[in-house]
């Protein structure tokens, strides 16, 4: 078998993707941002959850105990916790905490565990086959070593293990790439990540089972523009200039419910 030598493809793609944001024209933009990243997660009675279950279907069932890693504020995790027995949520960020803890709460769930630490610091040891199934999703771009996380993953598993990331970047984020720094989109942050997945687990010897699910999402003129500006940002930095030809585009373009993809990925 030819040898592949993803490691440094991966090391300097997970390294654009996690790069600093540089954002001039606000300084409460993070906090703004998270606040409407928390929103977003519960669209549409948390659509983006109930199509994962829905796709998921052929190997839940209600007796299943479940690890979900870097649940953030319960997007997957609240429609999961209805169709399982019981979830451990590894969540390492405390404001992602405490927004899970409040859907949960308004969801009124007594089945779902919250673990605050980091996945990379729990002894394998201590979660070895403990689970039916283990599941991540849209948490790939936190990870330095994918074969490391997958391997864990594994150990942690006597049954299933789950991968969902989404898929393909939008064309007004790809637009206005183009528009302020004069260069051609080349996938400088698109979120796809899955062929990383694939690629290791086949070299692996395991068989995966690929779907592919989509879900929408509409954001108000506001959220539109931080969306933009919070990919943007990692490359250029936003200042009031840029945010107002952000703006200018928006108005231009109009707002939209928007489909967007993710991939889903399944072994045993």
């Amino acid at each position: 078998m030819v040898e592949v030598n993803w490691k440094d493809a991966w090391e300097e793609m997970q390294k654009q993707r996690m790069r600093p944001l540089k954002i001039g024209y606000d300084p409460e933009f993070k906090s703004k941002f998270a606040r409407d990243y928390a929103m977003m997660s519960k669209y549409n009675n948390y659509e983006y959850g109930r199509h994962a279950v829905e796709v998921l279907s052929e190997i839940l069932d209600r007796n299943l105990s479940v690890l979900e890693i870097g649940a953030g504020p319960g997007t997957l995790t609240i429609p999961l916790a209805k169709h399982v027995k019981n979830i451990v949520a590894v969540e390492a960020s405390q404001k992602a905490v405490g927004l899970l803890k409040q859907n949960i709460k308004e969801n009124e769930l007594e089945n779902v565990e919250i673990m605050t630490d980091n996945w990379f610091n729990i002894n394998d040891d201590e979660i070895k086959d403990k689970f039916d199934l283990v599941i991540c999703s849209h948490f790939m771009w936190q990870v330095k070593d994918i074969e490391q996380h997958l391997k864990k993953m594994e150990n942690a598993s006597h049954n299933y293990c789950v991968v969902m990331q989404p898929a393909g970047r939008d064309d007004m984020v790809k637009e206005m790439w183009t528009m302020i720094t004069g260069k051609k989109y080349m996938g400088e942050f698109d979120p796809d990540a899955d062929y990383f997945v694939y690629l290791i687990l086949r070299r692996l010897g395991r068989l995966l089972n690929v779907r592919v699910m989509d879900y929408h999402i509409t954001r108000n003129f506001e959220q539109e523009v931080m969306y933009i500006a919070s990919f943007i940002g990692r490359y250029v930095e936003v200042d009031s200039g840029i945010k107002k030809r952000i703006e200018q585009h928006v108005s231009k373009k109009g707002l939209h419910e928007k489909k967007h993809s993710a991939v889903v990925m399944w072994w045993k």
